[in-house]
């Protein structure tokens, strides 16, 4: 069985929908309410389950174990509960790697507006629980062991970096993607220096003043100099990857076989993406060429975006790629 561990922050996500973004000191009336889990890594590891539980009974030789590492309040808070049961009964998720803050209630928190009139969204993060030290995670890593596949948020760069070179001395067999997203954090392409798999958003491309997605992986080849693939997402527009060493690039559009795509909520988006590429990479490693998964991570975050949160995101596409299961 093999094995992934996803390390990245845990939310629990406030949602109000409005009919148009608020000037500033004005009042305006939210239309609807929501309070989910949140995170890049919980988000991917919630819609990576769906996928591995869609999948025929004749696929279980490709079975992936999925754990996250976060950063969670005392494991008796009411919020960790919370956290805990959004995975669902039966979760195919392990969190007994997670960091229990003994001395904290609080979650880490963020709170979006999304604004009907736009389809934007804008996202206010507060956390007040102490980050993963080094330390912490060399205890997590060493209970999950050689041969995993270990996926980094990117946060907290300098830790981080330690972390992925504590893996390279001590579990050679190891493989990394981290993920380049938020503009402004120092330090993201020394991570992407020292991954096997980079992937980049749109929102860090253009604020290196990359005009596409192809110009950001040509550009970061020069980087990335350990990487076998590079992904750029580019919202309407699909994503693109780029093969190391042989440069071959690959670009697929957001678009649904005989759909019309529209926009419902674009939370997570790219957290999907990156749910459906590493379910090419570690169940259909040697059956899907690299172009094949690209379409299948975004066809898979074109669906997620037509949905309001993630219940039952993947079966559809999972039918269309004929691998899910007749039950």
């Amino acid at each position: 069985m093999k094995k992934l561990v996803c390390v990245g922050a845990c939310y629990l996500d406030t949602i109000l929908d409005v009919p148009y973004y608020p000037g500033e000191d004005s009042k305006l009336r939210a239309t609807n309410l929501q309070v989910r889990r949140g995170g890049n890594c919980p988000n991917t590891l919630q819609v990576l389950q769906q996928l591995l539980r869609e999948r025929p009974a004749s696929e279980h030789s490709r079975d992936v174990k999925p754990y996250l590492i976060s950063c969670l309040p005392s494991a008796n808070a009411p919020a960790t509960a919370t956290i805990v049961d959004s995975f669902g009964p039966g979760s195919l998720v392990d969190l007994t790697r997670c960091i229990f803050r003994a001395n904290h209630r609080d979650p880490a928190s963020s709170y979006i507006i999304r604004s009907e009139a736009t389809g934007s969204r804008t996202l206010v993060n507060y956390n007040d629980l102490p980050e993963m030290t080094i330390d912490e995670f060399v205890t997590a890593a060493d209970e999950v062991g050689d041969e995993a596949w270990f996926h980094f948020e990117g946060r907290i760069p300098e830790t981080t970096l330690q972390c992925i070179r504590y893996l390279r001395r001590s579990f050679p067999n190891t493989r990394v993607s981290v993920e380049v997203e938020k503009p402004g954090r120092g330090g993201l392409e020394d991570l992407a220096a020292e991954a096997d798999v980079v992937f980049y958003s749109r929102t860090w491309a253009e604020s290196k003043r990359y005009e596409s997605a192809q110009r950001c992986l040509s550009a970061q080849s020069g980087v990335a100099r350990k990487a076998t693939l590079l992904l750029c997402t580019w919202g309407s527009d699909g994503a693109s990857c780029l093969s190391l060493p042989s440069e071959k690039a690959v670009s697929c559009p957001a678009t649904l076989p005989g759909q019309t795509i529209s926009v419902v909520d674009t939370v997570g988006a790219g957290d999907t993406f990156i749910a459906g590429m590493l379910f090419g990479l570690l169940c259909h490693h040697e059956d899907w060429n690299t172009e094949r998964k690209v379409q299948f991570a975004v066809q898979l975050a074109t669906c997620k975006v037509q949905r309001d949160g993630f219940d039952g995101v993947g079966a559809e596409v999972l039918k269309h790629f004929g691998v899910a299961s007749s039950q």
